[in-house]
């Protein structure tokens, strides 16, 4: 079943989404907009671990990655180029402590110059070595990052890690206190700064973001709640936009907001995995053949659906008509108005279809999944009077409070092998050419653990983000 607590995390500051332009291997997904792609959510597991693990595949252990330069880059980005290698460098740990250095290296500017030294040398001599071989201390061309992690008891950790990128200035740091509680969880975050994404791949860097988040596990009743503060503070950055407003949810102020979610689930088939299922008897004895996935391991058919709300407090910053000048020297300027109190609702309505039971090396996995989100009824319900009343200067506003529909299909490649698309359609045929369209699209091949249960490797590319990278990721369908 497609991710429906995506609905109630979009709410919050600290929903990550997966990307290669930070060490960390992720930014966070901005409030009030729509919810991101299934696929694009960042894995359980943290990135330091992920290299670890995936080290132990790849030549070396070098783990590719892909992030294009900013719309405007400078030379020196152009140069840097968009593909990048990554590596765990070290790992030192203790029964309840660990420390990783992670290290990134970017070839085509070494590669470039080195060719650049010989094309220019009329003889092959000591010296044009000497000096293709200065290129490598290039500074520019790495990127290193330092994570820690200390265990307090069997129910509270310490994160901490910092990066620094060999062709920026500046580092970027952040601190996580986790504490487990019966039923509920406890998140500190401090990011400085804190890097977020917006539906439209539009990166911004907030100078200072805390947060700190309750939320209720799942429970049997389908009922959730979370109650969060967070902080912003500093004028929001653009990373990779030429023009346009920092988010109004991202301006410097504090916000206090609370939300609660009730999910429910209907199979209207189902096949249930049997003792035949798991043992196949053979000429040579019995084997025992688990799905390469145990959360797909059961054909069927359902419905789900989640309905929420959420109660929104800001104090401080109600006019967020600022401006500040971004990484590439344009001036960024939002002149909208934040409610200092607000409520809203939300929803999403999904359904299943599963064919096959992920055991066999063939023909063995065909899924598909289609849900549609709204991620505010009163944007929404806003959305449909300014269309009656055609009024256009919300047309911006209209788009993003549109319903979305999103697919996912899936289908087994070869044995673990499986391909899968994650496509988002915005809904709003009333605009005219902005009406209804595919809006963001993901392409991934994963490779199934069996040994992890539902573990597995997931090469993933983003044409609208122009971003790719591999992952591990965990207990995801």
């Amino acid at each position: 079943m497609a991710n429906l607590q995506t609905a109630m995390d979009s709410a919050f500051w600290d929903q990550p989404i997966s990307s290669p332009r930070t060490l960390e291997g992720s930014a966070n997904s901005i409030p009030g907009e729509p919810f991101p792609l299934d696929a694009a959510r960042a894995s359980r597991a943290l990135r330091i671990q992920q290299l670890s693990f995936l080290g132990l595949g790849f030549p070396l252990g070098i783990i590719p990655s892909y992030a294009p330069a900013s719309p405007s880059p400078s030379q020196k980005e152009l140069e840097l180029g968009s593909f990048a290698l990554e590596s765990l460098l070290l790992r030192p740990s203790i029964s309840n402590w660990w420390l990783g250095l992670v290290g990134q290296f970017r070839p085509k500017k070494l590669i470039s110059d080195i060719k650049r030294e010989f094309s220019a040398a009329e003889d092959l001599e000591l010296s044009v070595f000497t000096s293709a071989a200065k290129h490598v201390l290039d500074t520019s061309l790495y990127s290193v990052g330092l994570c820690s992690q200390l265990s307090i008891g069997p129910s509270t950790s310490l994160l901490w890690s910092t990066e620094r990128h060999g062709h920026k200035k500046g580092k970027r740091s952040k601190f996580m206190l986790y504490h487990k509680l019966l039923s509920h969880d406890i998140t500190l975050e401090a990011a400085w700064p804190q890097l977020f994404i917006s539906h439209k791949a539009q990166y911004w860097d907030v100078p200072e973001s805390v947060s700190l988040n309750m939320a209720s596990l799942a429970s049997d009743s389908g009922l959730r709640y979370r109650f969060g503060i967070q902080k912003n503070g500093g004028q929001p950055e653009s990373a990779n936009a030429i023009d346009g407003e920092p988010p109004a949810a991202l301006m410097p102020g504090l916000c206090a907001k609370a939300a609660f979610s009730y999910e429910q689930r209907k199979d209207m088939w189902r096949n249930k995995e049997t003792q035949e299922d798991l043992i196949i008897k053979t000429d040579k004895g019995s084997f025992w053949r688990p799905a390469y996935d145990v959360r797909l391991r059961e054909p069927h058919a359902a419905i789900s659906t989640i309905i929420g709300g959420t109660c929104v407090a800001w104090f401080g910053g109600k006019e967020s008509s600022m401006a500040g000048e971004s990484q590439d020297g344009h001036i960024a300027v939002s002149t909208k108005k934040r409610s200092p109190l607000s409520a809203d609702l939300f929803g999403s309505i999904c359904c299943t279809v599963q064919h096959g039971k992920f055991r066999r090396i063939f023909a063995d996995l065909t899924r598909v999944d289609a849900r549609l989100d709204i991620s505010s009824v009163s944007g929404l319900a806003k959305s449909i009077l300014n269309t009656f009343s055609r009024n256009s200067a919300s047309s911006a506003d209209n788009l993003l409070f549109s319903p979305r529909l999103n697919f996912i299909f899936q289908q087994q490649v070869l044995g673990p092998i499986v391909f899968r698309v994650d496509s988002k359609y915005l809904l709003d045929a009333a605009s005219g050419k902005d009406g209804s369209h595919m809006e963001d699209v993901i392409y991934s091949l994963s490779y199934s653990l069996r040994l992890l249960r539902s573990g597995k490797v997931v090469a993933w590319y983003s044409p609208k983000r122009k971003e790719g990278m591999i992952e591990l990721r965990l207990f995801e369908f």
